[in-house]
C-alpha cells in the first residue's frame, strides 16, 4: 500500500452507497486517502434523496456523477469495496477487497436513507483506523 491508501467503493448504479462512502471517506480522511467510486452499471445521476440526507450532515456530493467500474480503477486501488454488485468487479492480486452488505437506498425515503447513511458513517470511521492507525 502506498503512503496515501487509495480506495474505490463500487455498487450497482453508483447513485447511493458507494458515493455516501465516498463522500464520508473524502470529508474524515482528508487529503490523507485518496478515494473513488464506480457502478457496474451506472445511473444517470446521483439520488436526489441521497444528496439531502448527505447534507445534513454538511457533506455535499452534489456535484458528482455515477462512473462506470473500470479495471484501471481497481488496479490502482489499495482498498475495493463492493456494495451489493456481485462478483462484476474484478479481481487482482494483492488487493484488499471487502464487501459490505447494506440496504439499496433506492427508491427508500429520506428517514431509510438516513439509516443507512449512519451505518455506512460507521463503517468508514472504521475503515479509517484501520488505513490510518
Amino acid at each position: 500500500m502506498t503512503d496515501t491508501p487509495t480506495v474505490l467503493f463500487v455498487c450497482v448504479h453508483n447513485a447511493g452507497r458507494s458515493q455516501m462512502a465516498a463522500g464520508y471517506l473524502r470529508h474524515l480522511g482528508g487529503d490523507r486517502v485518496e478515494v473513488l467510486s464506480a457502478g457496474s452499471m451506472p445511473a444517470d445521476q446521483i439520488n436526489p434523496a441521497v444528496v439531502e440526507v448527505m447534507l445534513e450532515e454538511g457533506i455535499d456530493i452534489r456535484a458528482e456523477v455515477p462512473k462506470v467500474l473500470t479495471t484501471d480503477s481497481v488496479q490502482e486501488s489499495d482498498v475495493v469495496i463492493t456494495m451489493g454488485c456481485g462478483d462484476v468487479c474484478p479481481i487482482f492480486p494483492g488487493k484488499r477487497y471487502e464487501d459490505w452488505q447494506l440496504e439499496d437506498p433506492a427508491g427508500q425515503g429520506a428517514d431509510a436513507i438516513r439509516l443507512i447513511r449512519n451505518e455506512i458513517r460507521q463503517r468508514i470511521e472504521g475503515l479509517l483506523a484501520q488505513l490510518l492507525g
